[in-house]
């Protein structure tokens, strides 16, 4: 293991934390929730105001998304040998999809419905309706057929009665500090007929006029990225210690990259790093870089499968067949009736 890495010995969990700003000017825009719209909220001063930039659910999925090859759902070239599970789709979809971007992971209903599948993962965790958990064993299965569920969490609700659970290890989420707000607005122009009449004979929606819209954007004294890595959380699940290893490099790893890649939020939220990742509590910690890191995956995956901690092949492949759920009423096609 890495020098560095070597320092974390056992504190319960590493806290990070890193300043942005906008690359440029200083207004954002924050995420936004249906019944809610910007999660503004005030600290125990009454005064000062803060928001949300990022949630920790969204955080999660852009974190995922750092080692995919493209948008998924296969793994980065550079990952080869981590394990993970590949579904094709036939029937009603021919796509492909995996548990690197299924909710929940594992507990996809494309890939725990493979009954093999399931009775390997099963017998492998040690499942069994009516008894305790063995959280080793459902550890040692999780990363097995996929390290990266132990990282961002699987709520196994379709499998016997759903009790494995899976928390986090990685957590992370931006907030903007000391906030105001900052109005402006635009119109959607018509350049054929601003009053919206002429329309396209088989699309009649009322979207043809000129319509304008407001939009509230914000600035901040500070904006900061938190990330919390649950080394406790990983160690209770008695993993050898180049699992944990592996497990701790590739989390820092994400972060690594999602500071570097994907700090383009929405269109009117792109944000840059102002300077290094502060970490906690550790002082004198130093957290590696990407090739750093890339480098102890790269040993950490050698390691692991010359112990036999993963699946062989690193890529379990399952077909799942699909079919569309019809509404409730609808016949099917003319002949297949009782077939």
């Amino acid at each position: 293991m890495n020098a560095e890495l070597e320092k974390l010995g056992s504190v319960p969990r590493l806290l990070m934390e890193v300043e942005l700003r906008p690359v440029q000017g200083n207004r954002f825009q924050p995420t936004g929730f249906a019944d809610l719209g910007a999660a503004v909220y005030a600290l125990p001063d009454g005064k000062t105001r803060n928001i949300l930039v990022d949630s920790a659910q969204s955080m999660a999925n852009r974190l995922e998304q750092t080692c995919l090859e493209g948008s998924g759902p296969r793994m980065m070239k550079v990952l080869e040998g981590l394990p993970y599970i590949l579904v094709k789709l036939t029937g009603a979809s021919e796509a492909e999809t995996s548990s690197l971007i299924e909710a929940h992971r594992i507990n996809s209903p494309f890939i725990i419905s493979d009954e093999t599948f399931q009775k390997s993962f099963v017998k492998k965790s040690g499942y069994a309706k009516g008894l305790p958990l063995d959280w080793k064993k459902v550890g040692s299965a999780l990363f097995f057929y996929d390290p990266n569920s132990l990282l961002h969490g699987a709520f196994m609700a379709n499998l016997g009665d759903g009790r494995v659970k899976v928390p986090r290890a990685i957590t992370g989420f931006i907030e903007a500090e000391d906030i105001r707000e900052a109005a402006s607005g635009g119109v959607k122009n018509n350049p054929l007929d601003p009053t919206g009449k002429i329309r396209a004979e088989n699309y009649d929606k009322d979207v043809y006029s000129n319509v304008p819209y407001h939009r509230m954007e914000y600035t901040a004294k500070r904006i900061v990225a938190y990330f919390n890595l649950d080394l406790a959380l990983l160690d209770g699940y008695g993993l050898d210690p180049e699992a944990r290893s592996l497990l701790v490099a590739l989390a820092l790893y994400k972060i690594r990259r999602f500071l570097a890649r994907g700090l383009r939020l929405r269109t009117a939220c792109d944000l840059t790093v102002m300077e290094d990742i502060k970490v906690t509590p550790l002082a004198g910690f130093v957290l590696p870089n990407e090739d750093s890191l890339l480098a102890m995956i790269t040993e950490g995956i050698k390691a692991c499968a010359k112990k036999g901690l993963f699946a062989v092949p690193p890529i379990t492949e399952l077909t799942t067949k699909v079919v569309e759920k019809k509404p409730e009423g609808e016949s099917s096609p003319a002949g297949n009736e009782g077939t």
